[in-house]
């Protein structure tokens, strides 16, 4: 009696273990790129220290883009920039990319404040080159979806 009971107990223990199981595998998440979606086919560094040093490596400039996840324009820019082929052969050619969900201690990332999407370059000099701007008075380095394609020029 005591073995029948202990084997029901274990088939349960079982059962229950690998449903549990499935429903972790369930609700798991692909694992996160440094990509964040702008891109897969892209090389992103991590930090803003690693991207200086490789844009003084390879004398790129890089590329800052500073979003958020829960920004409906961080949202819309993402897609566009990540859809658009040209774009993304510029940006895996042309630069050192990092794209940042918080900001950096190098305050000439933010030279009219933190907001987001924002996006910065520096030069292979290591220069914050803030004299690249958009086409908005209120904030210089935002830019929205139907700004890319003059990036491109």
């Amino acid at each position: 009696m005591m073995l029948h009971a202990a084997s029901a107990l274990c088939l349960l223990l079982v059962a229950v273990s690998s449903n549990l199981a499935i429903a972790i595998r369930k609700e798991k998440r692909p694992p996160q790129t440094l990509s964040r979606g702008w891109g897969d086919d892209i090389t992103w560094v991590q930090t803003y220290e690693e991207g200086l040093f490789h844009t003084q490596k390879s004398n790129k400039p890089l590329m800052v883009i500073h979003h958020l996840e829960d920004c409906q324009y961080c949202q819309a820019l993402k897609e566009v920039f990540a859809q658009n082929k040209e774009i993304q052969e510029m940006a895996q050619n042309n630069f050192i990319m990092l794209n940042l969900m918080h900001e950096t201690t190098d305050k000439n990332l933010s030279p009219d404040g933190q907001y987001v999407p924002r996006i910065m370059f520096v030069d292979p000099s290591l220069t914050v080159r803030a004299d690249i701007i958009g086409r908005y008075a209120n904030r210089l380095y935002t830019y929205e979806p139907q700004d890319l394609p003059i990036c491109n020029k």
